[in-house]
Order: C-alpha cells, then structure tokens, then sequence
C-alpha cells in the first residue's frame, strides 16, 4: 500500500488535539514509514511574521496574511513548504532535481522542501506561486499508519491539490471528506457492529 499524495482525514473518534478533525497530506509513505504535514490546522503566526523571524523581506503580497500551518508534532521548531513543482528553467522534461537544494519530488507535481533558499525566493517575488508553510510534521514509523488505519482512525483519499492550496482552511475537512461522498454528518465516532 502506497499513500502517497493521499489524504488522511481523521474519523471523529480521533482525539488527539493535533489530529482531531485534521486533514494530512501525504508526503511521503513506504514499507519504512509516512511523512505528512496537516494542512487545516492554522497557527497563529502569518508568512509576515515567519519572514520577520528569519530576517528576510516579503515582496509577495498575495502571501503576507497567509497563516503558517502546524504540520504536526515532529520538529516543530523547522519549517516545512509544500509547494507546487518547479523545475530548472528550459526543462521541458521533469527531471529528478528541484531547484532548491533540499526538496522531496512527490508524484502528483507537488514538492516539499525544507531548505531556506525556497523562502529567499518568496522573499523576492519569485518562487512557487503556490505554497503551504508548516511548523512541523507528521510521522509514522513502520507499520504505524498501517495500524491506524486498521484501527479506522483514518480515512484515506487520493488528494485534490484544490483542497490544499484554493480551498479556505475552515472548509478543508468538508471538501476531503466530499472526494469520498462523504458530508461530516455521515462519519460516526465508532464503527458499529451487527
């Protein structure tokens, strides 16, 4: 089972207060383990204020009052961008290397890197024109997930780039749960038995 470029939406008798009712998009899953990063789960800091903490300016208008997302509970302390897929001028091909020197390729045209020099490029208006920034994120290690969603903990579906980057944040669980036809009301806590 491979999940990446998935989403998992948690079921609601998922309590946990970083997932309860939290959307994760998959980074990253294989027999060693999942990388997510929550994408409705706002902090309460604003790209202005993570570009003030690293000291660089902020020339994308479009991006000043976006918030910075907890990506979940692993290193929280760095920053995570998922980001639509760039690629050295004049490739026409995909090829295997980003642009920015530390960047996970994921199938789907997403990235997600973790080196600076994404933010530099935001800093001066250039960069992808679709970001996602997170403190943090979500792990999984062998067979974890597996457990988890055995345990209906989660409900997975393959992911909407919509969702993650068009869809306002308050309304991301919803939109996730409508790719499975699914309304919120429809999902019980506890799976019943006859």
């Amino acid at each position: 089972m491979d999940l990446t470029h998935h989403f998992l939406i948690a079921m609601p008798g998922l309590e946990d207060e970083m997932f309860a009712k939290s959307v994760v998009y998959l980074c990253e899953h294989s027999q060693r383990g999942a990388l997510g990063l929550v994408i409705n789960k706002p902090s309460d800091i604003n790209l202005t204020n993570l570009f003030e903490k690293v000291e660089l300016p902020l020339m994308r208008e479009d991006l000043r009052e976006t918030p910075v997302f907890h990506g979940g509970p692993v290193q929280t302390e760095r920053g995570f961008v998922l980001h639509e897929a760039l690629y050295a001028a004049g490739d026409t091909a995909k090829p295997d290397e980003s642009v920015f020197a530390s960047t996970l390729t994921i199938p789907g045209g997403l990235e997600m890197t973790t080196s600076k020099d994404v933010l530099v490029a935001l800093s001066t208006g250039m960069g992808p024109r679709k970001v996602l920034i997170s403190l943090g994120y979500s792990a999984w290690g062998e067979g974890q997930l597996e457990s988890e969603l055995a345990e209906n903990s989660w409900l997975t579906v393959g992911a909407d780039i919509a969702v993650i980057f068009d869809t306002p944040v308050e309304q991301r669980y919803d939109r996730a749960l409508k790719l499975l036809g699914l309304e919120s009301w429809m999902v019980q806590p506890m799976a019943g038995r006859a």
